[in-house]
C-alpha cells in the first residue's frame, strides 16, 4: 500500500506528490486544523495512531519547527512504519 493511499483515507490529495510537496501539503492541513478544527486534528491522530504522549513530548520540545510542522512529521512517520510493518508481515 502507498503512503498518497493510507494519508487520502484522511486527507483528500493529489497522486502525484513529491515527498517534500506531501509534507508542505500536510504541514498547511494540519496548520489550518490547529486553528480551525481541533476535532477533526484530534480525530485524524487518534485514527492514525499517533502516539499522543510522544507527540506531546515533542510539542514541548522542538524547537525551531511549527506545532503544525511537528504534527505533520509525527503523523507521517506513524504512516510510514505502518507501510514498514506491512511489508514486514506480508512476505
Amino acid at each position: 500500500m502507498s503512503l498518497i493511499k493510507i494519508i487520502n483515507k484522511d486527507f483528500d490529495l493529489p497522486d502525484e506528490l513529491s515527498e517534500r510537496q506531501l509534507r508542505e501539503t500536510l504541514v498547511d492541513a494540519f496548520a489550518y486544523l490547529v486553528d480551525n478544527d481541533f476535532p477533526k486534528l484530534v480525530q485524524i491522530l487518534y485514527k492514525a495512531d499517533v502516539d499522543q504522549y510522544k507527540l506531546k513530548e515533542l510539542l514541548e520540545n522542538v524547537e525551531g519547527k511549527s506545532s503544525a510542522e511537528v504534527i505533520a512529521d509525527a503523523y507521517l512517520a506513524r504512516q510510514i512504519a505502518k507501510i514498514e510493518t506491512w511489508k514486514k508481515y506480508s512476505k
